[in-house]
């Protein structure tokens, strides 16, 4: 038998998936053996843990086909011939899982017989109408979530018609700011020049009275020399 990890394939990543996935196939192997041995609920289980060993070998291969990639041209007609053993392998373990699940009258305990007795028709009778059950129940579930969905949209739309509203006053008040600021430039503005024109005037009167002393004391003293 061949080394288990092969130190010759070139890539030890890709011997380490390969390790791993051949501890999977022995599980899987092993699995499928299990499922003949069993029928009913065990065999259901049986089958749905083999299914996911599977899914796990499937996703291990992919690993390979990737890293397999990287290797060598020298050592790769070797790898690729055993990831062909490989997937042949894993193809014929599908086969046989996808058999061994088809097998109603193993999987449901002779419930689907031909030539079922009373007990076996009361039991289909009590299983339909449990589907039945299960059926309006789930439609029931749609249901209402439908109606809470379509309560939500109706919410979302007032919410947006809200949105909506609060976006146009926030656009007026900016308008509205816009407006009161050109008031408050032009009112400054006006302030400024009364301001100057104050301070015009107030000059102008400091002058009058200059002059008008000036003219006093230019009288008094013409008067008494």
């Amino acid at each position: 038998m061949s080394n288990l990890l092969d130190t010759d394939a070139g890539s030890e990543l890709f011997t380490s998936y390969e390790a791993e996935f051949k501890l999977v196939q022995a599980d899987l192997s092993q699995k499928l053996d299990q499922i003949t041995e069993q029928s009913g609920e065990p065999r259901k289980s049986a089958i749905r843990l083999a299914e996911r060993s599977l899914e796990e070998a499937n996703e291990l291969l992919d690993q390979m086909r990737l890293e397999k990639a990287n290797i060598p041209s020298a050592a790769r007609s070797k790898i690729n011939q055993r990831f062909r053993n490989y997937e042949s392998d894993i193809d014929s373990a599908k086969r046989k899982l996808r058999s061994l699940a088809d097998d109603r009258k193993a999987l449901f305990e002779n419930r689907y017989s031909d030539s079922p007795s009373k007990d076996d028709q009361l039991e289909q009778r009590q299983q339909l109408l449990s589907g039945t059950e299960r059926l309006d129940r789930s439609s029931q579930r749609l249901r209402n979530a439908q109606i809470v969905a379509e309560e939500t949209e109706g919410i979302g739309r007032g919410t947006l018609a809200d949105l909506q509203l609060q976006r146009e006053t926030i656009q007026h008040t900016r308008i509205t700011m816009l407006e009161s600021e050109g008031y408050v430039d032009r009112s400054v503005k006006t302030l400024r020049g009364m301001g100057r024109r104050m301070a015009t005037n107030r000059i102008i009167t400091v002058a009058i009275i200059t002059v008008l002393v000036l003219l006093i004391f230019a009288v008094i003293y013409n008067k008494f020399h």
